[in-house]
């Protein structure tokens, strides 16, 4: 086996950072295989999008250390991260086949041939194949954010970090953005998602809960839900037994 695919996808220890005189994380230690769907479940200012932006090399961690794919986040290891932010980063004046080419061309597939190949793919893959030539500024928010999944799966990252992924859409296109996520589990990726909802969290296979930039539990759903000692305990049950008492689940 390659060892590259042997390594965890994100090892974190003791990391933290802090705006001005705010923690955004605090001591934050986790690993994240391969392979798998990761969640980062916690309320807002828990400190899921200034991780991912770290696992990303937007931050750099103020003390402790993070590696992604085996290497320290940035430059070295854009290639292989697909990142979708919060905030979209489309550019609204262009089309959505040139923004997924643009993103393209960033993630550095420079032959023409196969960047269009891998555009018209992905714009497939998310529904916009038809609406291809429309302007970013004329869709709705439900397919900005599919356009923003275009463009963080064109160039086939190993690693998807998607911060709030969901938010704000529809069940019907919540459904089809999580078969999305499962057939590139399937396909060996690794995700990791951050979101507030736990409709998200149930689709994760394991997860960890945040507060105040700590992680105060962390396992797979089921040994989340078990951990309360309470029948029949919902993923919520979960969120607010580790919350109220502070312990890990970590087998």
């Amino acid at each position: 086996m390659n060892p590259l695919e042997q390594m965890p996808a994100v090892e974190l220890e003791g990391l933290s950072y802090s705006f001005g005189g705010t923690k955004a994380l605090d001591g934050l230690s986790l690993t994240v295989n391969q392979g798998m769907t990761y969640g980062l479940l916690g309320p807002n200012g828990a400190g899921k999008s200034t991780l991912i932006r770290v696992l990303v090399g937007l931050l750099r961690p103020q003390a402790g250390n993070a590696r992604v794919l085996g290497r320290t986040p940035g430059r070295a290891v854009a290639q292989d991260i697909g990142y979708m932010p919060q905030l979209s980063a489309l550019y609204l004046e262009l089309t959505a086949e040139e923004n997924v080419d643009f993103f393209a061309r960033l993630y550095g597939l420079a032959k023409r041939g196969e960047r269009k190949q891998r555009v018209d793919e992905t714009l497939r893959l998310v529904g916009l194949w038809e609406r291809r030539k429309d302007p970013a500024h004329r869709f709705s928010g439900g397919m900005r954010q599919r356009l923003s999944l275009a463009c963080a799966l064109v160039h086939r990252p190993r690693l998807l970090l998607l911060d709030e992924p969901t938010v704000g859409l529809d069940p019907e296109l919540r459904v089809s953005f999580w078969e999305h996520f499962q057939s590139l589990v399937n396909e060996g990726r690794t995700l990791v998602i951050s979101s507030h909802t736990m409709d998200d969290a149930a689709h994760c296979q394991r997860l960890a809960f945040l507060r105040q930039g700590k992680v105060v539990g962390e396992g797979t759903p089921a040994e989340l839900k078990a951990a309360t000692g309470k029948e029949g305990a919902t993923l919520e049950d979960a969120f607010l037994h580790f919350i109220r008492k502070g312990g890990n689940v970590v087998p």
